[in-house]
């Protein structure tokens, strides 16, 4: 419906149709990620086992716990499968809303969106090795840990999704320069500030909440930060 007028109804419809498109794409994804999910979950499980021990296991306490986690894991498959379509659906929904030359920073916005979630996760999975190691390291010899399977899973997937959510913020920073609300030059005066955001935010989302964590989050983030700067002096500008 690009070039016309679109109802509020009109509008709605669109809306509907693409998050049924974007549904389905989840719903395949979580199918191919049950296909594998005993994949999943032992690369899940490689960070636990590193900090802990090689023969260290998950405990389940609910007859439905195995299931649960089975359901989760397949989900978070599916979603990453599913992230293409996710972008795509969005972008056909917001395009008739955009200008010719805001349009041609969809493209290359998604696929740094893409690579960027792609990049945070991995870091975020390298990371959780080393933030295990550190909280369950907290208590000294006299505290053995004996880890819930849900609990583990829920903790691993937030750890991991925290990183990618969070590699996602230059892009933004790009687009609000892009529209004229922020410049280089003010992003240059605001470090100070920046420099906090980026802490309060790393410390809000990872569940762990370890010093270890927040330093490997927030220091690539802060370079993520000065990088986006030169971006928009240069890219823009041009």
């Amino acid at each position: 419906m690009t070039g016309t007028t679109m109802t509020f109804w009109d509008h709605i419809s669109e809306l509907r149709s693409r998050l049924i498109k974007a549904a389905v794409a989840v719903i395949l994804g979580a199918i191919v990620g049950f296909i594998f999910h005993r994949q999943l979950l032992d690369v899940l499980i490689v960070p636990y086992k590193e900090a802990v021990g090689p023969d260290a296991g998950l405990a389940t306490f609910r007859p439905t716990e195995a299931f649960s986690v089975v359901m989760r894991i397949s989900l978070f498959g599916g979603l990453f499968l599913a992230s293409p379509v996710l972008i795509y659906q969005l972008w056909r929904f917001i395009s008739p809303a955009l200008t010719n030359r805001e349009r041609r920073y969809v493209i290359p916005a998604s696929l740094i969106l893409a690579v960027l979630f792609t990049a945070g996760v991995l870091l975020g999975y390298w990371s959780l090795e080393r933030g295990l190691g550190f909280l369950l390291g907290f208590g000294g010899e006299d505290l053995e840990p004996v880890i819930q399977a849900d609990a583990y899973i829920n903790f691993a997937l937030r750890f991991v999704l925290a990183f990618g959510i969070a590699f996602e913020f230059p892009v933004f920073m790009f687009a609000a320069a892009a529209t004229g609300a922020v410049s280089s030059q003010r992003l240059k005066q605001g470090r100070r500030w920046a420099v906090v955001i980026i802490l309060v935010g790393a410390a809000f989302l990872t569940p762990s909440g370890d010093p270890l964590t927040l330093l490997l989050l927030s220091g690539p983030l802060y370079l993520m930060y000065e990088a986006t700067i030169l971006a928009i002096r240069w890219l823009l500008k041009k």
